[in-house]
């Protein structure tokens, strides 16, 4: 037997369907995660959450699965996310409506914020049956922060626009996203006629891509977010070594 198993285990022909049946098996359960979160967006109540528990948990067991396949290839650039728990990475399934009750009860969308978080330059993954993107940045920083990004471009604002033409950035998620809370006109103590006015009146700096749920239960999903975090690791690399700079 042990023979038997020995030389189906080196033939190059069983491993590649070994592999092509494990993804089959990875992109249906995406699949039928998918389906859940769709239920559930029809059912927003608790009643059906109580009855269905148990698909929340194969859904939520899925999800966590891909993080943890997520992180270990990001692993393989940054050694930090090698120590990072996947269930550390995503938000609770419930809305918080204390301010605001007429949202639904629960999130009809699963996330992933492995690095980063608020105040921090983060990389963040949101799928859902309604919406789906990659993307990440600095969105809605406190005014200490976002004066200091704003001096940072005032510094070396060439070096992060060189970084914001990079190719792949570029090519991924087509430069930084519309910024609606944008200043009409320069910010003060900058002049309006300034080389980097366009980057200066922003106040949000997200590069994001919205991604189609073929996308996201394909067996190729891992390597689409390392795409995806490659391109953006120099981004929020310098914004993250803005956030971090103290006047001496």
């Amino acid at each position: 037997m042990s023979s038997a198993l020995e030389v189906l285990m080196n033939n190059r022909w069983f491993l590649v369907l070994v592999e092509y049946c494990t993804t089959k098996i990875e992109a249906m359960s995406k699949k039928q995660m998918f389906t859940f979160l769709r239920d559930l967006g029809k059912n927003n109540s608790k009643d059906w959450m109580d009855a269905n528990r148990g698909r929340y948990q194969t859904a939520k067991a899925t999800w966590l699965a891909e993080i943890q396949d997520i992180l270990n290839r990001l692993s393989q650039h940054d050694p930090s996310f090698e120590f990072i728990e996947p269930k550390k990475t995503i938000t609770r399934i419930n809305n918080n409506r204390r301010f605001h009750p007429d949202k639904p009860i629960y999130k009809d969308y699963f996330t992933c914020t492995p690095q980063g978080g608020m105040g921090v330059a983060s990389f963040h993954i949101s799928v859902g049956p309604h919406n789906s993107f990659i993307g990440g940045g600095l969105y809605r920083p406190e005014k200490e922060e976002l004066a200091k990004i704003r001096s940072a471009i005032d510094y070396n604002g060439g070096e992060f626009k060189a970084l914001l033409e990079e190719p792949g950035f570029k090519q991924f998620f087509g430069g930084l996203s519309p910024d609606e809370q944008q200043l009409k006109t320069a910010p003060k103590g900058y002049p309006k006629d300034h080389p980097h006015i366009d980057l200066l009146r922003r106040k949000n700096f997200v590069g994001m891509a919205q991604l189609t749920e073929k996308q996201v239960v394909a067996g190729s999903f891992v390597d689409l977010v390392e795409e995806a975090y490659l391109s953006l690791r120099p981004i929020l690399a310098y914004l993250q070594e803005a956030l971090a700079f103290e006047e001496a």
